[in-house]
């Protein structure tokens, strides 16, 4: 992954609700979750969630797919990692306790 897709990719993760939606759609797996679920599980309204969702599509991190009358949206796994893969082997040239610290429970105040 380039700076450029990383940058877009953490500034789409730098909002709480955007954050959550994340978080959900990995629980959502492989299968992904409809739009109406997604919007009742994190408490936004449809139209709010189509913004949300638009900037994680547009960083590409969440894609799409119509099912039926939903639209289905399901985490990009492979992009997810990749920005991890950028953040820990680019950004922090691979210090070793940096990539420990990965492995432990996070303690942030």
């Amino acid at each position: 992954m380039d700076r450029s897709p990383a940058l877009a990719a953490l500034s789409a993760l730098a909002h709480d609700t955007r954050l959550e939606i994340v978080r959900l759609l990995v629980r959502g797996g492989d299968c992904g979750l409809a739009a109406g679920e997604i919007s009742r599980a994190v408490s936004v309204s449809a139209s709010g969630l189509s913004f949300h969702l638009r900037h994680l599509e547009q960083a590409g991190l969440v894609t799409a797919r119509p099912d039926g009358r939903r639209v289905i949206y399901s985490l990009d796994r492979a992009r997810i990692g990749a920005l991890i893969n950028y953040l820990l082997s680019d950004c922090c040239a691979d210090d070793p306790e940096v990539r420990a610290c990965c492995l432990r429970p996070l303690n942030l105040p």
